[in-house]
């Protein structure tokens, strides 16, 4: 392994290391906190409202009892043998039955005089601080309502002052209620909620681990198709189930890889291609320079003139090469009114220049302005017509013409070049677009093989394309085929009578 591999490795170790976690987990998590704290949120404000409802009714039991407590006070006091201040405390002794959960006590002078008959939960005069506190916070002519920590546990309770006219003692009757049995009920419906709550959390954990399984699993294979990939073979893919937009990121993602694929087989056939088309130029070069004779003038003015010409036919092929890089830029194709008409017309003057001894007829069949790259059109046209000019028998004439072809209200602009040529076979008309596609066999031109291909880049960059009729011993016609605004085409088109194409 050398230093290079080596550092990679440790780099990619390095990253492996520091990624503790993995996403699936921190997924569930995420989800588990959530939920963790909604159902927090959700137990502890249950929680709230029943324990405030239970004090409420502890309040309202406590409140019921000093009504009844008035109430036998006048029944007692209206009978004039039972008209004091003990009296009044023994009937309610007698009368008042308390829950199971509340305690009475009543005190005459502060000092406890009668207590329940039954036994209760808890005793209030068994607990000494408490009938303290109860006698600390009496008054003679307010009922008072207080919480005290007891030997029984948190105890919510009344003091009711009991008066008698002409009794001078003071009379106190004391209900209170154990908080922590009433509690108790909260607390164990609370204790439910919570066993629920964490086998509900149990539940959702599961199936998030599960969502998140199936939701990452393309992730995964992704990421096996990226690491199984390579540029000597980009042929893995992930399978694609399901409707859904993890679905729809792995059918993209194949694309991805069809795209990368076949960038990268065009890439190596245009490295193959290029070192087979600069060797010959180079080796003839060097085989020249190797046997030039610098005594000799004439060996090196020959030299001269054969290195120049094939350097500039490298820099023709480059020139070329990087024009069909360019494709792929926004700005390759640079879209202004074009007369095209008028771009018939320049074309029919230029082409002249490329062969004056033969003719070239000119039809014009299409008329009208139209959003196109005139620069790009002009181009890609007069490469077609030098191609005619260079494979069509000598002096045979070269037709040139456009026109406009409207089919279902949707407009084609065709601009092409008939040529009386030997023809080519059908076998060999997809090859020929192909970067350095040349029939090797039949031609004896001089040419980089990147014309054709760079005309149909054009074509491709205005949405359209370049087609071929031909046969052996029948010439060609290539077209370049535009397409139009469906509206544009109609009312922007003069046709005229155009030259038939076939």
């Amino acid at each position: 392994m050398t230093a290079r591999h080596e550092v990679t490795h440790a780099a990619r170790r390095t990253r492996q290391g520091g990624r503790s976690v993995s996403v699936r987990v921190r997924i569930l998590i995420a989800i588990l906190a959530v939920s963790a704290v909604g159902l927090a949120g959700t137990g502890a404000a249950s929680y709230l409202v029943q324990r405030q409802r239970a004090l409420a009714s502890v309040d309202a039991q406590l409140t019921s009892s000093v009504v009844a407590l008035k109430g036998i006070a006048e029944r007692t006091v209206a009978v004039p043998s039972t008209s004091s201040v003990k009296d009044v405390l023994r009937a309610a002794m007698q009368q008042l039955v308390p829950p199971t959960d509340e305690s009475v006590l009543g005190l005459v002078d502060y000092a406890p005089a009668f207590t329940p008959s039954s036994e209760r939960g808890f005793q209030i005069q068994n607990d000494g601080a408490l009938v303290k506190r109860i006698v600390v916070e009496a008054s003679a002519t307010n009922v008072v309502l207080g919480t005290a920590k007891s030997s029984a546990g948190t105890v919510r309770y009344v003091i009711v002052p009991v008066n008698v006219t002409g009794d001078s003692h003071l009379g106190l009757y004391v209900a209170a209620v154990n908080l922590d049995t009433v509690l108790a009920d909260v607390a164990q419906s609370f204790h439910g909620f919570l066993m629920v709550a964490l086998l509900a959390l149990v539940l959702v954990g599961l199936v998030a681990w599960f969502v998140a399984g199936r939701l990452l699993r393309p992730i995964r294979l992704l990421r096996n198709a990226a690491a199984a990939n390579s540029a000597a073979d980009l042929s893995a893919r992930i399978p694609v189930a399901g409707n859904d937009d993890i679905s729809e990121l792995t059918a993209t993602i194949n694309g991805m890889f069809d795209r990368l694929e076949g960038s990268f087989a065009s890439q190596r056939r245009l490295i193959d291609d290029v070192r087979h088309e600069l060797k010959t130029p180079i080796t003839i070069i060097r085989g020249n320079l190797e046997l030039l004779d610098s005594r000799s003038s004439a060996d090196v003015d020959a030299a001269r003139s054969i290195a120049l010409d094939e350097l500039n036919r490298m820099s023709a092929l480059v020139s070329e090469l990087s024009l069909l890089a360019e494709v792929s830029t926004p700005d390759f194709v640079e879209l202004s009114p074009v007369d095209v008409g008028e771009l018939t017309t320049a074309i029919a003057v230029k082409v002249r220049a490329l062969d004056p001894s033969r003719a070239w007829p000119v039809m014009f069949g299409a008329q009208g302005v139209w959003a196109l790259d005139g620069r790009r059109l002009t181009q890609a046209w007069l490469q077609l017509a030098d191609n005619a000019a260079k494979y069509s028998t000598k002096n045979a004439p070269i037709v040139i013409g456009s026109d406009i072809e409207v089919d279902g209200g949707i407009g084609c602009l065709h601009l092409w070049v008939r040529d009386g040529g030997p023809g080519i076979p059908a076998h060999a008309h997809a090859r020929i677009f192909e970067r350095f596609g040349r029939l090797e066999p039949n031609r004896g031109v001089d040419g980089s093989g990147l014309g054709l291909a760079i005309v149909l880049a054009i074509a491709k960059a205005h949405g359209g394309t370049v087609t071929l009729s031909s046969g052996l011993g029948q010439g060609s016609i290539f077209t370049i085929q535009v397409p139009l605004d469906s509206q544009e085409a109609v009312e922007g088109s003069g046709r005229g009578a155009a030259w038939p194409r076939s």
